[in-house]
């Protein structure tokens, strides 16, 4: 993770064209703490990260694990099986139940 985040981090500095110095100022920082993050040495922390993306542009994902919004995850990208939908939402089964069982409760009395 570290080592793709180094990696992403210069990448997109250097996209903005922006050098150590001047990213490091944007965030109120040394230029060392940027260099051992490119370095792959350290690591920002959660605010710093975020404070990243705004800069940056780009998503928490894009700048810490390299992925681009156009990726898709492979759970979105397949279809979901009935099992998995029960895992999921087995919660719809009582509310599907239970009215069922009023309507037909309904129609039984309609017919008495």
């Amino acid at each position: 993770m570290e080592n793709q985040f180094a990696s992403q981090l210069k990448k997109l500095r250097t996209q903005h064209g922006w050098s150590q110095e001047d990213l490091a100022q944007k965030l109120f920082l040394s230029r060392q703490a940027v260099s051992r993050w490119e370095a792959g040495t350290a690591s920002p922390d959660l605010a710093t990260l975020i404070k990243l993306t705004e800069l940056l542009d780009c998503s928490l994902d894009e700048l810490v694990f390299a992925k681009t919004s156009e990726e898709e995850p492979r759970s979105q990208s397949r279809r979901m099986n009935f099992w998995e939908f029960i895992h999921l939402d087995w919660w719809l089964i009582f509310a599907f139940g239970g009215f069922f069982i009023w309507m037909l409760r309904a129609v039984v009395r309609i017919f008495q």
